[in-house]
């Protein structure tokens, strides 16, 4: 491994990453046996339920029904006139693959989801590394990379969701980003648009690289040329038209103003009930709810909190692409998620923070940061993938 780390890290982030994939298997497959054996009732409903199926449960089903079926051309209604949750939420980049690899493979939706989702979560994993050397120690990357794989939501990686296909044309980007190699980031960014929300966090992390660029050119301190300020600004406009366009795409698919918003707000009425939406408010109306006003402080403290992170020695020594992209990615969250069960998957967009030196200054902390991680992995499966939904 010693020598690996020196001349090939890519095969050390193979040998970590296909050794996380046992654990996440050995835990996914723990339950699904148990819960087989006694008979327990899966919470997602599975027509054929085998352990593909299983690691297929929930959005999965409807990264299936587009891939089989695509899009549908008019809005599920209630009784009452209001849209219910349907396809539109869900971006068709990793169900076009999926059914690519079931055409190729012969192989049914799940077992190709699963393919596809693995090997999109080693070259995430492979990319968050090539990210983190830039900036940190290999051996500090590499723990990196140990934490993202068998962290909480390590079994995301191999399940037929779109997570670990976003992450690597995101952490792909994000590389192109502080190598300075600005129109290469474009078309990573602009497939990941269409894999999962979030890329608008990119075109504001751009503006931030632009600002960081010009302030050290004009203290001396560094070369700002015309054509970087360019191609910074051009990416930019193309990676935000592409974050914005889903929601364009499905009005005019479905001829309904605010399609998309309106199929999104469908998921809150089980958390608030119908709302309105209205930008920078989403916690605030979830921590109200459900503590009172004394949320609207907790909601303030949890946001400092993030603030005091990203302002620590060690986080700034990732660079200011990773702490620029994580404070915009938790704006982002903050002004228009609301935040439930999910939020612990939609934070792994920020995994490069796991290269910070607070994780891995000695063996202790190693230690005791892989041992949390699979546990509360474990955890996840039971109550977010078996019992709830992540």
């Amino acid at each position: 491994m010693r020598r690996a780390v020196t001349t090939r890290p890519w095969l050390a982030v193979l040998v970590i990453y296909a050794a996380s994939r046992i654990v996440s298997t050995v835990l996914l497959g723990a339950v699904f046996v148990l819960a087989t054996a006694q008979h327990w009732t899966f919470a997602s409903y599975r027509s054929n339920p085998t352990f593909f199926t299983f690691s297929g449960s929930w959005d999965a089903s409807a990264y299936k029904t587009i891939a089989e079926h695509g899009y549908p051309l008019s809005l599920p209604l209630d009784s009452s006139g209001h849209v219910l949750p349907n396809p539109w939420a869900f971006l068709p980049v990793f169900p076009g693959i999926v059914r690519a690899v079931s055409s190729a493979t012969g192989v049914g939706f799940y077992p190709a989801g699963v393919a596809a989702a693995t090997v999109f979560g080693f070259g995430a994993a492979l990319m968050l590394y090539r990210l983190l050397i830039l900036r940190v120690p290999k051996r500090q990357s590499l723990f990196a990379v140990v934490l993202f794989c068998v962290g909480p939501m390590g079994f995301l990686l191999q399940t037929a969701y779109a997570e670990s296909t976003f992450l690597f044309f995101l952490f792909a980007a994000l590389w192109c980003l502080a190598t300075r190699r600005y129109l290469l980031l474009v078309p990573f960014a602009v497939v990941a648009a269409f894999t999962r929300p979030g890329v608008l966090a990119l075109a504001l992390t751009l503006g931030v690289h632009f600002v960081v660029r010009l302030v050290a050119s004009r203290r001396g301190r560094s070369v700002f040329p015309v054509r970087h300020m360019v191609s910074i600004v051009v990416a930019a406009a193309v990676v935000s038209v592409a974050g914005l366009a889903w929601p364009v795409i499905a009005t005019a698919v479905t001829h309904t103003p605010d399609a998309y918003l309106d199929t999104e707000l469908s998921w809150w009425v089980g958390f608030v009930g119908r709302r309105h939406f209205a930008p920078l408010t989403p916690w605030f109306v979830m921590a109200t709810t459900f503590v009172g006003w004394a949320g609207i402080l907790l909601v303030l403290v949890v946001i400092a909190a993030g603030a005091f992170w990203l302002t620590r020695r060690s986080s700034r020594a990732l660079g200011h692409e990773v702490v620029g992209f994580t404070a915009s990615y938790w704006l982002y969250l903050v002004a228009v998620f609301l935040p439930q069960q999910s939020l612990i998957r939609l934070m792994l967009p920020v995994a490069p923070l796991l290269g910070s030196s607070v994780f891995s200054t000695t063996r202790r902390r190693r230690i005791t940061a892989v041992s949390l991680g699979i546990l509360l992995q474990a955890v996840a499966v039971v109550f977010l993938w078996f019992l709830g939904y992540p």
